[in-house]
């Protein structure tokens, strides 16, 4: 593991670059626990035990530690910049297909679509995020491409792309999100065709980006809707409201473990990121693959924890 060859910078008397040597030293006291994601085989070729973590603060300043710019696949992380990319061009309208409640269930279950007419719970669970990559593929029409330029704009980093042999191992054997989506269209909540939607859902997952680059690009979060050349993509009251649902939906049913430890809103994937969010002040990314029982990053989970108990920062 390497520190990051940055000048070390204090803001409000916080070491970022110090605070997070310490909290990726938190991240390998959890060596060898938690398993990497094999129900995606594309995916299990992940380094079990690598680390990075990075911090972008509000003005742009970035800090890692780590394996920080190195590449993995996003996975469910992208569900936050679909959500936010709907909301811009659509509004509350979202809101009439998707919920914003926790689900209390693992991200692929099929249970309560049954009970609740075809609405899933939230966005970030994945019957929500079918139903969101729909409304933006409507929108733009090519909501994969949507996300994936974002992201690119907001990092300043233009090379970043979508892996296709994850896509398509997605694709193979995404049985269950297929048998989502057919329900969630059964129920007419779906516009757009089944197979259609399902590919662009696929594409944006596979998205691979190091953990400085969704630092950078999830910014606008800690900015109130704020882009990086001071565009607005969020009203500040929208701003909230995702972060919002981050936190309570963020992390899979395990979000309230997360809001005890790290105290501040998070979307994991399981990909075993963790892009995190202090309002006003930053946004941080931590990576590990090795994944609890949740499907969320052991080490991430626990160089957040040490991050916000070490600093005092947290929106509680």
């Amino acid at each position: 593991m390497h520190l990051a060859a940055r000048s070390v910078r204090h803001n409000d008397a916080v070491d970022y670059q110090q605070i997070l040597a310490e909290a990726a030293a938190a991240a390998r006291a959890t060596a060898g626990q938690g398993r990497v994601a094999d129900y995606i085989p594309a995916l299990a070729k992940a380094p079990a035990d690598a680390f990075g973590m990075a911090l972008a603060t509000a003005d742009g300043e970035l800090y890692g530690v780590g394996d920080w710019e190195r590449r993995f696949s996003i996975q469910s992380v992208s569900k936050l910049f679909t959500l936010v990319l709907a909301i811009a061009h659509g509004g509350d309208e979202l809101w009439r297909g998707v919920g914003r409640e926790p689900s209390g269930n693992p991200f692929n279950s099929l249970i309560q679509l049954e009970t609740e007419h075809g609405i899933p719970r939230n966005p970030f669970i994945n019957a929500g995020a079918i139903v969101v990559t729909d409304r933006l593929l409507q929108q733009t029409g090519d909501a994969a491409g949507a996300v994936l330029d974002f992201l690119r704009t907001e990092s300043g980093n233009p090379s970043l792309d979508i892996d296709p042999e994850v896509a398509a191992s997605e694709a193979e054997h995404g049985h269950r999100n297929a048998a989502l989506a057919h329900f969630i269209a059964s129920h007419g909540n779906l516009l757009g065709d089944v197979d259609t939607v399902l590919a662009h859902y696929y594409r944006h997952c596979a998205i691979e980006a190091g953990c400085g680059d969704l630092a950078l690009a999830g910014r606008f979060l800690a900015r109130h809707g704020v882009r990086a050349d001071g565009s607005r993509l969020l009203q500040r009251s929208q701003a909230k409201r995702v972060n919002a649902i981050m936190l309570i939906c963020g992390t899979y049913d395990a979000a309230g473990e997360f809001a005890y430890r790290v105290g501040i809103p998070g979307k994991s994937g399981v990909g075993g990121g963790i892009l995190a969010v202090l309002p006003e002040r930053a946004t941080l990314c931590a990576w590990g693959p090795r994944l609890d029982a949740a499907g969320n990053s052991v080490a991430a989970m626990a160089a957040l924890d040490h991050f916000t108990t070490a600093t005092g920062l947290s929106i509680f």
